[in-house]
């Protein structure tokens, strides 16, 4: 028969063996997307027809694209968004963001990035669209988001005004810089056509800001483009995401679609005083009203990695 003392030891054993396998556990994200081109007919027009699964798949929404990536050691998301300025030059915006996106999601499918330096992927893709045989002309902004597993660290890069931030109990501990030569004019990256490179905004990835942190279990993140930014502040996003109920991904699909819908809807409301507008007016423009966009939303839970 085991003494007390005996049995303390292995009840303590017991606990610490499983503390040291929980901690031991590495993280992952479980996200989802929902968004809506600023293009109301055109969008109802893609979307007829597309069952449930096949909406959830999507990685386009009007001018903005977005990918979510799993490699062995970390999983990686984006969002980018193709400048409308482009249009002026007889280039569609969405095919720059779209390719960006989808050279990002085959190059972490490729294990050819580093977790902890998210510039470097957004350079890669960069430079490989830059390679084209047939130039690919257009610019956006860009947002990468990588959690490295095993150090439980998230590592991003952002250039332009798409955007992060990360929610822990309730509020907002991490966020996302916004970078703009001036007003409604972000950073981007960008290929113009022969003889017009200066006559166009156009960033290095190296000027993309980029941080570097420990995350938790059941932190929320929010990665999106401004259009999502630029008609709910804060406080309403934070509102949205008292509507998710654990980490199930339909949970977080129907949190992430009710998101892009309120912002949706305050971008064509005129009497409301959107974030847009109240910059504007910062700027000594008389703006009043949400600001129509395409909206892009990944919505992502820190949990706990299973195969």
């Amino acid at each position: 028969m085991l003494s007390v003392l005996s049995y303390g030891r292995l009840v303590a054993r017991a606990i610490i063996g499983g503390l040291s396998q929980a901690e031991s556990r590495d993280f992952s994200l479980v996200t989802a997307s929902c968004g809506f081109g600023k293009d109301v007919r055109r969008e109802e027009e893609r979307m007829r027809g597309r069952g449930e699964e096949e909406r959830r798949k999507m990685t386009s929404y009007g001018d903005d694209a977005c990918f979510t990536a799993r490699h062995s050691s970390a999983d990686v998301l984006g969002v980018a968004d193709g400048v409308g300025g482009w249009r002026d030059y007889g280039v569609d915006p969405s095919q720059f963001s779209g390719t960006l996106m989808k050279t990002c999601e085959r190059l972490v499918k490729e294990g050819r990035f580093i977790p902890s330096h998210p510039v470097g992927l957004l350079t890669s893709s960069y430079y490989e669209l830059l390679q084209n045989k047939v130039p690919l002309l257009g610019g956006s902004t860009a947002c990468i988001v990588v959690l490295d597993r095993q150090s439980r660290r998230l590592h991003t890069a952002n250039l332009g005004d798409s955007g992060f931030l990360v929610v822990r109990g309730g509020e907002v501990v991490h966020r996302s810089d916004e970078q703009t030569h001036y007003f409604n004019a972000p950073f981007q990256l960008s290929i113009a056509p022969p003889g017009s490179e200066g006559a166009v905004l156009s960033d290095s990835p190296d000027a993309a800001g980029s941080t570097s942190f420990d995350v938790l279990l059941g932190d929320i993140i929010v990665t999106a483009s401004d259009g999502l930014f630029d008609n709910m502040p804060d406080y309403m996003i934070l509102q949205e995401l008292t509507k998710l109920k654990g980490s199930s991904y339909e949970s977080i699909q129907q949190t992430a679609r009710s998101l892009a819908e309120q912002a949706h809807i305050l971008a064509y409301d005129p009497n409301y005083m959107s974030p847009f507008a109240l910059l504007a007016c910062d700027h000594g423009l008389d703006v009043r009203g949400g600001k129509p966009d395409d909206i892009t939303v990944l919505l992502s839970i820190v949990a706990e990695f299973t195969d």
